[in-house]
């Protein structure tokens, strides 16, 4: 009888932390402080229906075309988005600490941060930022480099750093065509210089062959400045 008591009370004793366990997992902060919600009355997702957004105080809102009904709401704590667009699919949104997400109204799918956001997020706000480059890719357009992101997972292709005593000026970007121009101003440089033409395989230059095969080398590549 003693030996059954002793195997009995660890079993009850797990037992009755189960609930316990299963509450505290609830209870766990979001990663990143996010908080997406859908709610019941939400439409039904429509292929090839892009959401409006809006932003609503301090969180993005996706609302249906045809009707305006809140399809989705994304919030961080103590965080407000800047500016966001569709890319196949999925919404981008930079945020104000220097954070770009990625969500398709279900999950979160991804997060990547700027470096040093603070010094020149706060005065430029985010005007410019969020380039799409066509072929899946995205450019995030900063004053020290321009990074191009895969918009399916998040996964960085490439890096183009500003030259010496330069600095890229997102809002002045623009597209042409299939082509990112992006502002570089330099002083004492001319003209030409100054413009930076880009696409989804990174810097355009004289003589460069497009691959039959995009990115066909999955590392990394860290353009070098021009």
């Amino acid at each position: 009888m003693a030996i059954r008591s002793r195997l009995l009370a660890p079993a009850l004793a797990l037992l009755l932390a189960i609930p316990l366990l299963a509450v505290a997992h609830q209870a766990r902060p979001a990663p990143y402080g996010d908080h997406l919600t859908v709610p019941r009355t939400a439409p039904a997702r429509v292929p090839h229906a892009t959401p409006r957004l809006r932003t609503h105080g301090t969180a993005l809102q996706a609302h249906d075309p045809r009707t305006g009904a809140l399809r989705w709401r994304y919030a961080r704590e103590g965080r407000r988005p800047l500016t966001s667009l569709h890319a196949r699919g999925d919404v981008i949104t930079l945020w104000d600490d220097g954070l770009v997400t990625a969500t398709d109204g279900r999950t979160v799918r991804w997060h990547r941060a700027l470096p040093a956001p603070g010094d020149w997020l706060p005065a430029h706000g985010g005007t410019g930022v969020l380039r799409p480059l066509g072929h899946g890719m995205l450019a995030v357009v900063t004053p020290r480099r321009v990074a191009a992101y895969r918009v399916a997972d998040g996964d960085l292709r490439w890096v183009l750093p500003a030259r010496d005593g330069c600095a890229f000026r997102p809002e002045r970007a623009v597209h042409h065509s299939k082509t990112l121009v992006v502002a570089q101003p330099c002083p004492q440089a001319a003209w030409t210089a100054q413009l930076v033409a880009l696409d989804d395989l990174g810097r355009i230059v004289p003589g460069r062959v497009r691959p039959r095969l995009e990115h066909p080398n999955p590392e990394k590549v860290l353009a070098q400045p021009r």
